[in-house]
């Protein structure tokens, strides 16, 4: 078209609403998310390739390697211990324990009675928790197993408890095992290899299976495929056949569980759990490469090494101390020469050293390794201060990071009585009422009933105190205020039993008024316990 044909185009109807309708265009591809999050224009954002997927696709099919990782790095990566230690240490410690709190209005007792029930009812569960006999393997008495099964929820992304059932004997009247097991044993049999054995169908009524939980046409859980064998085995097991259990998800007549089930879910439909440190899996290898190299790099920078170069050969050997035996990487290999303190080495003719200098000591290792530690400290939900176990900040800095652990301790104390503590109480005490060691009237009869006989509270190990006498102050406060329990504030303080402190308290008060002594602490006393408190801080 030549100029006046091009102007006259320009100006025409036609073209007037093609233009109207690109700039529209335009309008509704720069609105919104379009310009931020979600541009696909911005250089900064250009090479960001996501893809939606299903909590199958995300989760399941990178399981195997996050498992392998996260396992690494607890075993090899002192951060990564420090984080899964961290929080087995405060959440579970030596063991959550029971206390009953029997619903004694709804069930008609009065509270003598209602004591007197829970007292007895603990007793008999300390005879089966307290024993290895409760444990399918003998190892572990119950204590140890909430450790257990805490731990292999967080390094591997959830855990199995198996209800079994034994003979009751003399020495072990309930017939109640507690089997613990890995991540890696629920897997899916008859899986597609090319899905890296995820999915999979039950022959027998066709229900799915995803990463060896079955689930049916609504998508609840129905049963669990439990092998007997570890993916990668060797030894002895390696020539063994690999043969799949199903294990009913719940009863079908009592609708109790027959296998619990421990993982935290991110997302709806999600079938198994993701490893707690794998968000940081990478930060955390990469700190932990980082390390090793200062440490290598200052061990050979400490070291004095003489190397002898010669004209020809020589039979002589040098003046000065050799690499010992036992720190030789290669001692047979005469091509390969090594440094330590002190060591001379003697080069074959024609040889030299050329030695590269990163110019040690690195003045910035500290303050990026404290970086770093916050970053991965706020991704696991742990203070730098308690991750690194480094209380050097101020009393305020350091009281507010324990504070904000324990939101995070508390909670999971919290999931961790619910999901496994609490149903595996219930199934003993379903035993025990059953086989008349507990009376326990209506407990088979009504749901209401049975739920009002389990009530129980789980107590853990307290929180660290950064200024005792402060905080017990404040907890005095809360119960002059009628803000919290002298049972509670015991427990939460010192992890004690309030119940036993005055029994024992009044039992050593007497002791003291027989002997002639003042079983209440003077003034002089408490003063200068104020003197110290106040020396130390």
């Amino acid at each position: 078209m030549n100029l006046l044909d091009r102007t006259i185009a320009w100006f025409s109807p036609q073209a007037g609403v093609k233009r109207l309708a690109a700039r529209k265009t335009i309008d509704v591809i720069g609105s919104g998310y379009s310009e931020g999050g979600a541009s696909t224009r911005k250089k900064s954002l250009r090479g960001w390739i996501t893809q939606i997927g299903s909590p199958k696709d995300d989760i399941d099919l990178n399981l195997n390697k996050l498992r392998e990782r996260s396992r690494d790095l607890f075993m090899n990566g002192p951060l990564g211990t420090a984080a899964l230690r961290t929080n087995k240490t405060n959440v579970i410690g030596p063991g959550l324990r029971l206390k009953s709190r029997i619903d004694a209005e709804f069930l008609g007792l009065s509270e003598e009675q209602a004591d007197a029930w829970e007292r007895d009812v603990e007793r008999e569960f300390a005879i089966w928790a307290e024993s290895k006999h409760c444990d399918a393997l003998r190892m572990s008495d119950f204590y140890d197993m909430q450790g257990i099964a805490f731990l292999g929820r967080l390094m591997n992304g959830d855990a199995f408890a198996i209800f079994r059932r034994a003979k009751r004997t003399p020495w072990m009247p309930y017939g109640l095992r507690l089997h613990v097991i890995e991540a890696d044993r629920v897997s899916t049999p008859w899986a597609n290899a090319g899905l890296n054995n995820v999915e999979g169908r039950n022959p027998t009524n066709g229900n799915e299976i995803v990463s060896g939980v079955e689930i049916d046409q609504l998508g609840a859980t129905v049963a669990y495929w439990v092998c007997n064998l570890y993916p990668h085995v060797t030894g002895l097991d390696s020539s063994k056949k690999r043969e799949w259990v199903r294990i009913e998800a719940y009863g079908e007549k009592t609708g109790r569980p027959n296998i619990l089930h421990l993982m935290e879910s991110e997302r709806a439909e999600q079938r198994r759990g993701v490893p707690y440190l794998a968000p940081v899996i990478e930060a955390l290898k990469q700190l932990t490469r980082y390390t090793e190299a200062e440490l290598m790099a200052a061990v050979i920078a400490a070291m004095f090494t003489v190397f002898v170069k010669s004209e020809g050969p020589s039979s002589d050997m040098p003046i000065g101390s050799m690499v010992p035996e036992d720190q030789k990487v290669a001692p047979e290999d005469p091509a390969v020469y090594e440094m330590g303190a002190g060591a001379i080495n003697v080069l074959n003719p024609g040889e030299d050293i050329v030695v590269a200098n990163p110019g040690r000591n690195n003045s910035s290792f500290d303050s990026y390794i404290n970086a770093l530690c916050r970053y991965i400290g706020a991704a696991l939900e742990i203070p730098q201060e308690l991750l690194q176990k480094s209380f050097q900040s101020s009393y305020s800095a350091s009281r507010a990071a324990l504070l904000e652990a324990w939101k995070m301790f508390r909670a999971r104390r919290q999931w961790a009585a619910k999901e496994f503590c609490q149903p595996v109480y219930e199934e003993f005490l379903a035993e025990a009422v059953a086989i008349g060691r507990i009376h326990a009237p209506g407990f088979f009869n009504d749901p209401a009933i049975r739920r009002a006989w389990c009530l129980a509270e789980w107590s853990g190990p307290a929180p660290g105190q950064v200024n005792p006498v402060d905080e017990i102050k404040a907890a005095g406060l809360r119960i002059e205020y009628g803000l919290s329990t002298r049972e509670r504030e015991t427990v939460e303080t010192v992890g004690g039993d309030f119940d036993r402190n005055i029994k024992q308290l009044k039992r050593e008060n007497q002791l003291m008024r027989d002997a002639g002594l003042n079983p209440t602490p003077s003034s002089r006393m408490v003063d200068q316990t104020k003197e110290v408190n106040k020396e130390n801080e």
